[in-house]
């Protein structure tokens, strides 16, 4: 067997080449990606064993194309190397696939443990979140759960808006028309009772669709 070969998602190209100069001597990093569109395209070309991913990208967040990547290939590995340390937003990564979950601020020594143990099959959750997962589960076992149904399609539209992108301009990125946009943004309102563009902001925060930073 060859070197296991890992592909990274992450939209500062810096944190990209840092995660690359810690993996490299022991793994094969076969690109970086930007954006969660960009990701998709990459797991489909380049094959990779492990997806080292973000939560808030550009385009497509981690979590929905972490979802879209286990869908047609249910045997990828994903690990999640974020800087968010919401335990809401970990169980969500766990329940679409996940097979790791780890912090930016994690010492490089916990990074390659994390990818070890999922190669051989196991799962690494760092400390403090697998800590707040458990207590979250505890105090409300049904809660980690998102609280409205959007398809895939509405999600991706929703983030978008949420980026401050205009509807033209995710027609072109999604290839569909702007009234098919319009048609997605006007189902999300209803579905989520949302009536401003800041509340719809504060949503896709919350859901880990766009960074807080």
């Amino acid at each position: 067997m060859g070197r296991i070969r890992i592909l990274l998602a992450d939209d500062h190209p810096m944190i990209c080449a840092g995660f690359q100069k810690i993996l490299e001597p022991h793994y094969e990093v076969v690109g970086c990606v930007k954006d969660g569109l960009a990701l998709l395209e990459a797991v489909e070309e380049l094959k990779p064993d492990v997806v080292l991913v973000d939560i808030g990208m550009p385009l497509l967040n981690g979590l929905d194309a972490a979802r879209e990547i286990k869908r047609r290939e249910p045997r990828m590995k994903l690990i999640f190397l974020t800087m968010n340390s919401d335990a809401d937003i970990a169980a969500q990564a766990l329940k679409v696939g996940a097979r790791g979950y780890l912090l930016k601020t994690s010492e490089s020594s916990e990074l390659l443990r994390a990818v070890h143990d999922v190669v051989q099959g196991l799962s690494y959750v760092t400390p403090q979140i697998s800590q707040a997962i458990e207590e979250n589960f505890i105090r409300d076992p049904n809660g980690m759960h998102r609280s409205k149904h959007l398809t895939s399609r509405q999600c991706e539209v929703l983030q978008m808006l949420a980026e401050g992108r205009s509807m033209k301009e995710i027609a072109y990125v999604l290839r569909i028309a702007h009234r098919t946009v319009r048609f997605h943004k006007s189902q999300i309102v209803e579905e989520l009772g949302i009536t401003t563009n800041s509340e719809l902001v504060q949503y896709a925060m919350k859901h880990g669709m766009i960074s807080s930073s």
